[in-house]
């Protein structure tokens, strides 16, 4: 995509570490004001895990689910679930349209602000961002609030705070949390002591076994699509080269513990949490997502990434409780999105069968009608599921950009797996209380966009070949992440409710005794109040 295009689109685990006991302080006694609000975010994790695998789990989600405000029918209600605008959304309590940040190709990628000490990757910033997002209504109720926000992706550690220069670290792979420009001319002291224990290379040469004895596996460990027929049957040998390692450990359980530790010195460095004002901890758990897109979410290692999660946030719980009262901590557990099986293990019986789709030659068959017209065929882009117009140019040329549209549209809907091809002002303009589809894609882009044409895959489908498994589509499949309410001032229960993700950050708001700054798309969800 053009600049001038994207510029407007713009607008191995800890053992015996948890118990699965729920403590009597969850959802019952008095809500004072919390000292600590703590977001877990687990990086596309499926709602359905929670009761797939709950039966297992004894750590830290079996703890928020029995303890907690458990909405089940929870959803990130826009239609590209992707990491970036499911972050931005999460603690802003608006949808993508209004954040700015609509793709993960359009989220925090900026070479004006680069990385402390690692070069090898471009700079990022939350400088698309826009608005405000929970910690900036905190900050305005009490200037003395702090932040502390960490992940393995740096979308994932930036976007949940907005704007704010805080406290964000994330890891670029190369064996060290970092920062970047926009937060920070130099790491902390207590950041360079948890970098210089080398945890990252210190599994090199270590294997990713399953948790559980092999009876507690109902998953086939010998699909050979998954991996890409790479790897794919347990145990996961980690290389044994440490600087390979800290690489490679990306997409294993222990990344998220690694997280999690890094979390953890951090509340003890910043003395965060310790009151008597409300500070923020976001934790974003990014392993789930690349081993799903590596094995797919069905695989048997999408189980054992499951539970493992659960373990170590139940160490997480345990070791933060031991340093804050429970008492004057909230957690709100959520997911940046959902997950799609794996196309090729549709059944066959599917129809349409799941398959990989482009648009490609949609776009090659109009613009072979701009050549004829005499209109620069510049002027029209695709990236991936979306149509961009330079309206300009066909006006320049004196060409109706409709007869190009069309011809777009009629080649497009041909293709394999693509169910609709819409223009995005009709959705806007559509049933949206009935039709999901239009809903979520008319949470997408703010109304001055030039984004013409989106394409909605059929069910299963995927975007191109790159990943064995992917997600980023406007089904529930996608959507569909849990939402979990914990600590005093929580009503205990399981609720099926319809609610969105930009609902979290009005009921935090509420909880807390403070205003948002801005308007919402998301409500106060009353239930799981007290």
């Amino acid at each position: 995509m053009t600049r001038s295009l994207y510029v407007l689109l713009g607008v191995l685990g800890f053992a015996g570490c948890a118990s699965a006991q729920v403590p009597p302080a969850a959802g019952s006694g008095a809500a004072q004001r919390p000292s600590l609000v703590v977001l877990i975010t687990i990086d596309g994790f499926r709602e359905d895990y929670l009761t797939r695998f709950g039966d297992q789990m004894t750590g830290g989600l079996a703890r928020l689910t029995r303890g907690g405000a458990w909405f089940t029918n929870a959803h990130q209600d826009h239609a590209i679930t992707e990491t970036a605008p499911g972050h931005a959304s999460l603690l802003s309590g608006r949808f993508p349209r209004s954040t700015g940040i609509s793709a993960n190709r359009v989220g925090v990628v900026d070479a004006a602000s680069p990385l402390l000490g690692f070069s090898g990757l471009v700079g990022a910033s939350p400088n698309r961002f826009q608005g405000t997002a929970l910690f900036d209504w905190m900050h305005a109720a009490d200037a003395r609030a702090r932040a502390l926000s960490v992940s393995m992706k740096d979308r994932g550690a930036i976007l949940p705070i907005g704007r704010s220069k805080q406290q964000v670290y994330w890891y670029p792979g190369d064996g060290e949390f970092t920062t970047s420009k926009y937060y920070a001319d130099t790491l902390p002291a207590w950041v360079v002591k948890f970098n210089a224990r080398r945890l990252a290379e210190s599994y090199a040469g270590k294997a990713w076994t399953p948790l559980l004895p092999a009876s507690a596996y109902t998953e086939l460990d010998s699909v050979s699509i998954e991996g890409g027929g790479t790897d794919f049957v347990f145990p996961h040998p980690i290389p044994a080269d440490s600087v390979q390692a800290a690489s490679w450990i990306r997409g294993t359980p222990f990344m998220d513990e690694i997280t999690v530790a890094l979390a953890l010195d951090g509340v003890s460095a910043l003395n965060l949490g310790a009151g008597p004002h409300t500070d923020l901890l976001a934790v974003s758990l990014s392993a789930t997502d690349l081993v799903s897109h590596r094995l797919g979410p069905a695989s048997k290692e999408a189980h054992d990434q499951a539970l493992r999660d659960d373990r170590v946030i139940g160490f997480f719980l345990d070791s933060l409780f031991k340093m804050r009262d429970s008492t004057r901590v909230v957690v709100v557990l959520s997911a940046d999105h959902g997950f799609a099986p794996i196309p090729e293990l549709a059944p066959a019986n599917a129809n349409p069968h799941p398959t990989r789709a482009s648009l490609a030659p949609a776009l090659t068959a109009a613009r072979a009608l701009m050549r004829s017209l005499k209109v620069d065929t510049a002027a029209i882009e695709v990236d991936q599921q979306i149509v961009l117009i330079d309206h300009a140019a066909f006006a320049k040329a004196r060409v109706d950009p409709e007869r190009v549209i069309e011809a777009f549209r009629s080649a497009a809907k041909s293709l394999p797996g693509i169910a609709r091809v819409d223009n995005l002002k009709d959705l806007v303009k559509g049933d949206t209380a009935h039709d999901p589809i239009a809903r979520r894609w008319a949470h997408q882009f703010p109304a001055n966009t030039n984004v013409e044409l989106v394409a909605t895959l059929t069910p299963g489908s995927l975007w191109g070949s790159f990943l064995v498994a992917s997600h980023g589509s406007p089904y529930d499949y996608d959507s569909n992440v849990p939402i979990v309410f914990y600590g005093p001032g929580f009503t205990r229960g399981k609720y099926t409710d319809f609610v969105r993700t930009v609902d979290i950050a009005p009921t935090l708001a509420q909880r807390l005794g403070i205003k948002p700054l801005e308007k919402l798309d998301g409500v106060p969800l009353a239930r799981a109040l007290k």
